[in-house]
């Protein structure tokens, strides 16, 4: 009866452990799915730290019913309650081991989808990057693009102000020349005296080559 009493209570301190344990394990499994938490992160290390622990609860549970079972080999010494107690413990820890099955197949999963969701978010992570480099790139380009546009309408204003400097520098020395020419009048008489000459040379250097001309013809006929 002392060996029962004592193993009867090692197995209800062990399944309230067991059962709390699983409870935790459970709740932090539903944590896996949210990686970018803070405590989704940390919850990864205690999933596997509860799935250790819940191992040695459920060892320990299976060799306090192996020998729960052998004092049920000798049904003589307990009583009918005792042995249904016995049968529970026992049907317990079989339901408890099912159940520690199916959580650790649902953590599993949880982590398949969390690295999952873990690659996705960084693949679009770094296709963001690399979409904010290239379009860093060509801002630089059009940048670069913009600057020598400025350039050169800086220089083409520039060529044309100095275009307009000459400009007016030429009408200021042609202003310059016709106000001399006016307020000269001797000027204006040498000037037609030139165009004169000039016309006159030209009428003379017309007729001497057209007798000559003639000269030539009339000793080729001839």
């Amino acid at each position: 009866m002392s060996n029962y009493d004592q193993l009867h209570r090692q197995c209800r301190t062990l399944e309230n452990l067991f059962d709390a344990k699983l409870t935790s394990y459970s709740q932090l499994a539903s944590n896996l799915s949210r990686p970018q938490d803070v405590e989704a992160r940390g919850a990864t290390e205690r999933c596997k730290d509860l799935e250790v622990e819940l191992d040695d609860l459920s060892t320990k549970l299976q060799e306090i019913n192996d020998e729960l079972g052998e004092l049920a080999a000798k049904p003589e010494l307990l009583s009918a309650s005792m042995l249904r107690t016995i049968q529970r413990h026992r049907e317990l820890h079989q339901d408890n081991v099912r159940e520690l099955r199916r959580t650790k197949a649902n953590v599993k999963a949880a982590f398949d989808q969390a690295n999952l969701l873990s690659g996705v978010r960084n693949d679009i992570d770094a296709y963001k990057s690399s979409a904010a480099d290239s379009l860093l790139e060509e801002r630089s380009r059009i940048d670069s693009s913009h600057r020598m546009t400025d350039d050169l309408l800086d220089q083409a204003y520039e060529t044309r102000s100095e275009f307009a400097r000459q400009r007016m520098s030429l009408q200021g020395i042609n202003s310059r020349m016709l106000h001399v020419i006016n307020t000269m009048p001797g000027v204006n008489n040498l000037i037609a005296m030139i165009k004169s000459r000039r016309r006159r040379d030209s009428i003379i250097m017309g007729v001497l080559i057209g007798v000559c001309t003639i000269i030539l013809l009339t000793y080729i006929w001839h």
